[in-house]
């Protein structure tokens, strides 16, 4: 195991993790998107050289699961006779129609390219942690809300015209906002951020920046005339200022991030984007106007058999589609078809069990492979899931995340309800993650009703308009960990 990387690190074509079921790669193409061909060539590969599961994340990766150490190798090779070339290095995430969104307010491309050959000119990749991350943000009809990252840019209108909102450690609701500025600046601060990060070491994030540094880089733009960002030394821990005139032309010698010129813009310390953070999952039909449409299509519990993502993408090559998009969300979206082919894809995708609808219950509930597909698993995590979606679809307006066992894998934050299999059965958390320990225990193979039982009292007890995940919180641990116990 000490070949490959460690759990936590980010399992890439180069670097695959152990997990439970044997070595797993994660694939991000660098054109955004795949053809269908070429991903009907990922998905074979999947069958001849892991155990034929693929699956999209809910940051939009495609991982391929069930390698062996000769395995992977051989599927890397066949990756590159594929001809996809894969993203290495800090992640600098953009959203799944970035650049074709016709609702966009900025196109991301352009400054996460600048950052990306930022990142790599300052030397920074190899001092940040594998779980460091940018993401930005042209706030379109497929948002990044809901993702957390290190540092993130999100486009806004302001009176001054389109500007960028910088924020730091978090999600699209509660990272907090730095500045409001124009494009030149969000990129430079951002790669001064990670400056920051990468001198506290490699297991520093964002979270750990001090409060002098933020406050440094949110109230810059009040220091008149400006000069320059901080550069932290590891040794001293002191801010030293340059006069160097960018970080990016500094980067290659080392030299302390420069001054910004910033602006305060309206609105800067809402940390949301124009109108507020929006949930918006990537199922359905999208307009693209002069591009087209964009139909979304959920893998359930981001996970589906190699030979059925084959099915779905054969069907839609004989329905003209001609590129496929990985979309945070665990979803696919497909694009080039005419509209009027939407309705077919759409039904062949639910006959073999894809998730169509944004309503369907599936897309609340988080679950991982379990048993028998994973050796950590305790619990069959897949076939409670289905059930438990098909039984409570009405109460399901929260979080609810299946776990084969501690470790939490498919949702590692907190859930309203957590199922995590363990020595004494299937324990239920309230509110937490997987690792936390559970309020009540009942057997493995009786979790769904366990979860009716819940949803029951849920009913029973709710107010007129109250939603199940507000009566939940009133319900309190102790009363639902009673009633998941119930016979």
């Amino acid at each position: 195991m000490n070949a490959f990387s460690r759990r936590g690190a980010c399992p890439a074509l180069a670097a695959p993790m152990q997990t439970g079921d044997g070595l797993l790669v994660r694939l991000n193409p660098v054109a955004g998107g795949l053809s269908p061909e070429s991903l009907i060539g990922l998905a074979e590969s999947a069958l001849r050289h892991g155990n034929g599961i693929m699956e999209v994340t809910a940051r939009g990766s495609l991982q391929i699961r069930g390698l062996t150490a000769e395995s992977a190798q051989l599927l890397a090779t066949e990756v590159d006779a594929l001809g996809i070339a894969v993203r290495t290095g800090v992640p600098v995430e953009t959203g799944p129609l970035a650049g074709i969104d016709p609702q966009e307010i900025a196109d991301p491309r352009p400054p996460a390219e600048q950052i990306r050959t930022a990142v790599e000119e300052a030397g920074l990749t190899q001092r940040l942690g594998p779980k460091v991350s940018v993401i930005v943000d042209g706030s379109g009809q497929l948002t990044m809300d809901t993702l957390t990252a290190d540092v993130r840019l999100a486009a806004t209108r302001t009176d001054a015209g389109v500007r960028w909102r910088v924020a730091v450690a978090g999600d699209g609701q509660n990272a907090r906002p730095l500045v409001t500025v124009e494009d030149d600046a969000a990129r430079d601060i951002a790669v001064a951020v990670l400056r920051m990060i990468a001198e506290k070491g490699r297991e520093a994030r964002a979270r750990d920046l001090s409060e002098r540094q933020l406050a440094y880089l949110a109230g810059w733009h009040s220091v008149a005339p400006p000069s320059v960002l901080p550069d932290i030394s590891p040794t001293r821990g002191e801010i030293a200022h340059s006069r160097s005139p960018s970080p990016i032309s500094m980067a290659s010698e080392g030299g302390p991030a420069p001054g910004l010129p910033i602006s305060p813009l309206v609105g800067e310390m809402s940390g949301r984007t124009e109108g507020g953070a929006k949930e918006l999952r990537p199922i359905g039909i999208f307009d693209l106007a002069e591009a087209g449409i964009a139909l979304g299509i959920a893998l359930p519990y981001g996970s589906m058999p190699a030979d059925k993502i084959i099915a779905l993408t054969q069907s839609a090559i004989t329905l003209d589609t001609t590129e496929i998009r990985l979309a945070p969300g665990r979803a696919l979206l497909f694009l080039g078809q005419p509209s009027s082919a939407n309705r077919a894809l759409q039904h062949t995708a639910a006959t073999l069990g894809f998730v169509t609808s944004p309503a369907d219950p599936r897309t609340r509930i988080a679950a991982c492979p379990g048993t028998p597909a994973c050796a950590s698993g305790r619990i069959a995590t897949r076939d409670i899931a289905e059930t438990i979606a098909a039984e409570n679809a009405d109460s399901l307006d929260f979080t609810l995340h299946v776990s084969g066992c501690a470790k939490g894998c498919a949702h590692p934050g907190s859930a309203a309800l957590t199922i995590v299999g363990g020595e004494n059965g299937a324990g239920l958390v309230v509110n937490a993650t997987a690792k936390a320990l559970p309020a009540g225990y009942r057997p493995g193979y009786d979790a769904a009703r366990g979860i009716s039982r819940v949803a029951a009292l849920i009913r029973s007890t709710r107010y007129q308009g109250e939603t199940a995940a507000a009566c939940l919180t009133r319900l309190g641990p102790a009363a639902i960990a009673e009633a998941y116990r119930q016979e």
